[in-house]
């Protein structure tokens, strides 16, 4: 028995597993999979258009009437600075002949930010959550996204961003270590210094907030699952629930 449910009626599923949200990789397949077996499946969105979205979120819908997650980035896309630029690539000027590889651009990241299309793509499919990574999206959207009903999730990698997500409204927090892979980056500082381990950083998040608390980082197996509820029981053990991540 898990010692608090508060995320799991929260979302209602019935295992207090939140599958990994990897871009390009956390697909329909597994989504649908995942909720199947009673976690929370999570469709990875920053790497999709709107319409390949809106496929993935029909296929599941078809599949499968459990609680389903929709993520998206929200960060700010990098402004071009060639000044920048020139400075990272001129010391690199030697490969570039040696290799003979083409200097003359740089491709483009293709993870844009939540934006209207995608929130009508959330008012039309209703996912039971909502989660985001970089902070949260303008607040306009976020009330769209609110109106549905849908809980919303964000991820902190300090106590300070966890605060500020609690303030905005989430409904759960997941606290995300430096061991994380993928997306690491802190969104209230540029300081990546202040990110903590994830068995530093859930007990003082747990300690800070009111709201559920998820658990990301480093965690692959029963030992990483005790370590996580350890860090969770003897901290504020009466008003959380712990989910892990794997």
């Amino acid at each position: 028995m898990w010692p608090n449910d508060r995320f799991i009626k929260l979302c209602g599923i019935k295992l207090p597993i939140l599958q990994p949200l990897v871009a390009g990789s956390a697909l329909l397949d597994i989504v649908v999979a995942v909720s199947q077996a009673g976690g929370l499946g999570s469709l990875a969105c920053a790497l999709l258009s709107v319409e390949q979205a809106r496929k993935e979120l029909e296929t599941i819908r078809r599949r499968t009437s459990r609680p389903n997650n929709a993520n998206f980035f929200c960060h700010r896309p990098p402004r071009h600075d060639s000044a920048r630029e020139m400075n990272w690539r001129r010391p690199l000027g030697a490969y570039y002949i040696q290799l003979q590889a083409d200097d003359t651009s740089i491709p483009t990241s293709a993870r844009a930010p939540f934006d209207d299309k995608m929130c009508d793509l959330v008012m039309e499919f209703h996912p039971e959550v909502v989660s985001f990574h970089f902070g949260l999206p303008d607040k306009n959207l976020l009330f769209r996204v609110r109106k549905t009903g849908a809980k919303i999730l964000s991820t902190a990698r300090s106590v300070e961003e966890a605060h500020w997500l609690e303030n905005e409204g989430c409904d759960a927090i997941t606290a995300q270590g430096f061991e994380a892979g993928g997306h690491r980056r802190v969104f209230l500082t540029d300081d990546v210094s202040t990110q903590l381990s994830t068995m530093a950083l859930v007990p003082q998040v747990v300690d800070d907030v009111k709201v559920p608390v998820i658990t990301a980082g480093g965690i692959g197996d029963g030992r990483g699952i005790l370590a996580a509820l350890c860090s969770w029981c003897f901290s504020c053990a009466d008003r959380h629930g712990l989910l892990t991540l794997s």
